[in-house]
């Protein structure tokens, strides 16, 4: 059976991945956990998986771990310092050539070519270097999560009856976290992906105003939508109890790009990947919800 490896796997994706591969019948100790907090991996070891250490620092302890690995599910670095996270994939990818990995698949970004969010150039430059090993790659272009809406601030949202946003009404493309996971682990135990590229994002891109008439709908209780100038938004949002920092984040980086249409672009790969399985918004927050 292939040894699949996984990095970053102590966080959401990569952990949600490696039990996705366990439901799709790959033995635990076929799938290698890298680490760079071993006592974090301990629920993973419970599992069966084997656990190794790496830390994309240290290009030595990476190419340790990739020893006799057939597939790589590489996610990228958490660092907010990007020129730092290219010479962090930099070590990965060479560790993963010097291994002699048979497949790389790799967490970039949905429709780089399309995007100013300034993550873009990481992301081509590590699917560029990937390219130059000659490799067999997928690269998984990874939408932005739903968690973005979906998440704990909602049940404010739904007691206020508002949902602030400075969106412009422009349209977003988010999918799921555990939907990314299980596009992973298809790639990684199937066939004929070799060499390609998947962009992984909503295949209907729906608006704020849409999402909030399904919020309104799953939760039983009427949520308009504010869709307000940045400045608004930043001071209503800090107003409601959200951190300075997230609010900054949203009202400065995310809405605008919204509004510039970078978060509009539809495909259905992810669709064509994991099937009926698709998470729609309305069954995100009827689980997120409970309903």
């Amino acid at each position: 059976m292939s040894k699949i490896a996984i990095t970053g796997v102590t966080g959401q994706l990569g952990e949600m991945t490696a039990r996705h591969l366990l439901e799709l019948n790959v033995s635990a100790g076929d799938i290698i956990a890298v680490v760079r907090n071993l006592e974090k991996a301990k629920p993973l070891a419970d599992l069966g998986l084997q656990i190794r250490y790496g830390d994309y620092e240290d290009e030595a302890s990476m190419l340790a771990a990739f020893e006799n690995v057939d597939k790589l599910l590489f996610i990228s670095s958490p660092s907010l310092d990007n020129t730092h996270r290219i010479a962090q994939h930099a070590r990965v990818v060479e560790a993963a050539r010097d291994a002699k990995v048979g497949h790389i698949a790799y967490t970039s970004l949905a429709f780089p070519e399309k995007s100013a969010l300034g993550l873009e150039n990481l992301h081509l430059a590590t699917e560029y270097a990937i390219r130059t090993t000659g490799i067999p790659y997928t690269f998984l272009r990874n939408g932005f999560y739903m968690d973005i809406l979906v998440n704990p601030s909602l049940h404010g949202v739904i007691k206020s009856g508002e949902f602030v946003s400075a969106s412009a009404g422009a349209k977003v493309n988010y999918v799921t976290r555990n939907d990314l996971a299980l596009a992973a682990a298809i790639v990684l135990t199937g066939s004929g992906h070799e060499c390609q590229t998947y962009e992984l994002a909503h295949p209907h891109p729906f608006t704020y105003d849409e999402f909030v008439q399904i919020l309104s709908e799953v939760s039983g209780k009427p949520v308009k939508h504010a869709d307000l100038s940045s400045e608004q938004a930043y001071e209503r949002l800090v107003a409601t109890g959200i951190p300075e920092a997230a609010a900054a984040f949203m009202t400065q980086a995310i809405y605008p790009a919204i509004a510039a249409g970078q978060f509009s672009f539809a495909s259905e790969d992810l669709v064509k990947l994991i099937g009926n399985r698709f998470t729609s918004v309305k069954a995100a927050l009827e689980q997120f919800l409970g309903k």
